[in-house]
């Protein structure tokens, strides 16, 4: 495959990512649709890797992965948090416990 198309594989899960950033109210559906604007990325840098013939792609890939995973945990430790106070997970319901 070429780069174009790794390119255009990339721009359209990072668009899907957004589309259900924008649309959904749930937190669990927000986090989903930040994993798979951070696995667009992480698809791009390692395209960029093999493109420039460099395993720096690669590298940097496991960084973003480590940082996406501990973004995971924290997130559902929020939402952990915001079912037991609230008894729901929708994130209009986190608005209201703003001081």
């Amino acid at each position: 495959m070429t780069l174009s198309a790794w390119l255009v594989l990339g721009a359209g899960l990072f668009c899907i990512g957004v589309y259900g950033i924008l649309t959904r109210r749930n937190a669990i559906g927000l986090l989903a649709s930040v994993e798979v604007m951070a696995n667009a990325v992480n698809l791009l840098l390692v395209a960029f890797g093999r493109y420039h013939g460099t395993g720096d792609g690669q590298v940097f890939a496991l960084f973003t992965t480590a940082l996406t995973v501990t973004e995971a945990a924290v997130g559902l430790a929020l939402v952990i948090l915001l079912y037991r106070s609230r008894k729901g997970i929708l994130v209009d319901s986190a608005a209201e416990l703003r001081g």
